[in-house]
């Protein structure tokens, strides 16, 4: 077995090839990919497309320019071979194309024909050779070089020959519509005494990493007592916020009063032991800035539940934090009925006619309306558009005025007054 890996190939490497098949007897030539015209999901459409760029010299020297700008421009040609500027880019286009985790990714680069033909690394079934094995780490490494820009710029290259491909006449304008989902994270519904035991969970879990490697740390011999004191004080607080009943308020005050000291003795204990832990290597480093964030989402969140729950404040929704692990979380309402709020990322899209996304963006605490303009401006600096479609979260009296200067058809509806 051929292992295509980091042990030969690296992401530091500025020795990449674009990519030179040279074939050997039995291998399958990307030129002579079939893919059934049957199948209707959307990885054999990406196959065909990417045979198309692959085959078509004007825009296969567009992608490998791109590549090199990001990945081999201003370095010297030094070192150990990285991995192919096609298949990297071969296996980042997959990963989009199915919304799908590195873990499936590994999985597909060495076990899915189809992925491997359009690879180039594919051998007939009946042909002994040795097949070429793709390491995880490897594809981790180096489809993450791509960021955001570089991927934008590919993109570009990909609309136009989609129109290529599509449009009857090089001159035809562009229907569009635009409209906006959100992007879930991966958290539970956040309370903030629930990050509160997160936070504190989390500082005891890097304390168990020092413990496994020191063994000589002091202080700590009760660590899964402290564990068992703040996760029931957190149940109690909950369970007295979910029921009714008489007292409710008082009962709600001495659970939370009691948690609260829990935590800050925990935080104590934190403070009073923390010089303990080495700082001998990288990865003891590592652990010790990881300790220092943790820490301070539980000061931060002992803070927020006096505030709540102790003195009745209502706490300002900039100062709100939704998961202490994906901190770009935002709580969205977009008006639906179910579910009434989402937890994630807003991502606007903008589609043509022949379904090509000719714009995206990750809205960043913006909401449909506020996005209009600048979306006109980049859209319309690069395509004629005839017709333009929106729903009614996109609305505002001055975003509609403007479109309509450039937009021959506007579809943009008002928001109902309620």
């Amino acid at each position: 077995m051929i292992r295509y890996s980091g042990a030969s190939f690296n992401k530091f490497s500025t020795m990449r090839k674009r990519f030179e098949q040279q074939l050997e007897i039995g291998q399958i030539p990307i030129s002579q990919i079939e893919v059934n015209p049957k199948y209707r999901s959307g990885f054999p459409k990406l196959v065909l497309a990417l045979k198309l760029l692959f085959l078509t010299p004007e825009y296969n020297e567009k992608v490998f320019s791109i590549l090199e700008e990001k990945l081999v421009k201003g370095k010297k040609n030094t070192g150990r071979q990285g991995m192919d500027l096609w298949v990297l880019f071969v296996l980042a286009q997959t990963r989009l194309c199915l919304n799908t985790s590195y873990d499936e990714l590994h999985r597909m680069a060495n076990e899915d024909k189809m992925l491997r033909e359009i690879m180039g690394v594919e051998f007939e079934s009946y042909y002994s050779h040795e097949p070429i094995e793709f390491e995880y780490q490897n594809i981790l490494d180096n489809v993450s070089l791509l960021d955001d820009d570089t991927v934008f710029e590919l993109n570009q290259v990909i609309i136009a020959m989609g129109h290529n491909v599509f449009k009857k006449k090089e001159e035809e304008p562009l229907r569009l519509k635009t409209d906006s989902f959100v992007v879930e994270s991966n958290v539970h519904f956040p309370t903030d005494y629930n990050l509160l035991w997160d936070s504190g969970r989390k500082c005891m879990s890097i304390i168990e990493k020092f413990l496994e490697k020191y063994k000589s740390i002091p202080g700590w011999r009760k660590l899964s007592s402290w564990y068992r004191v703040l996760k029931n004080a957190m149940r109690a607080l909950g369970q007295v916020g979910k029921a009714g009943g008489k007292d409710k308020e008082a009962r709600l005050l001495k659970a939370a009063t009691d948690y609260l000291d829990r935590a800050r003795l925990f935080l104590a204990k934190l403070e009073k032991e923390k010089h303990n832990f080495p700082l001998l290597d990288v990865q003891d480093l590592g652990l010790q800035l990881e300790f220092e964030y943790y820490q301070s989402m539980l000061i931060k969140h002992i803070d927020l539940v006096e505030r709540r729950i102790i003195k009745g404040e209502t706490i300002p929704h900039e100062e709100k934090l939704f998961s202490i692990f994906e901190t770009y979380t935002e709580w969205i309402t977009k008006g639906k009925q179910n579910p009434s709020v989402e937890l994630g990322k807003n991502f606007q899209v903008t589609c043509d006619q022949f379904n090509l996304i000719v714009d995206y963006k990750v809205m960043e605490n913006e909401v449909d309306k506020t996005t209009v303009i600048a979306l006109g401006d980049r859209v319309l600096s690069k395509f004629k558009v005839t017709s333009w479609s929106f729903d009614k979260g996109f609305y505002s009296k001055i975003n509609k005025e403007i479109l309509e200067l450039y937009v021959e058809q506007l579809v943009m509806p008002k928001k109902r007054e309620t």
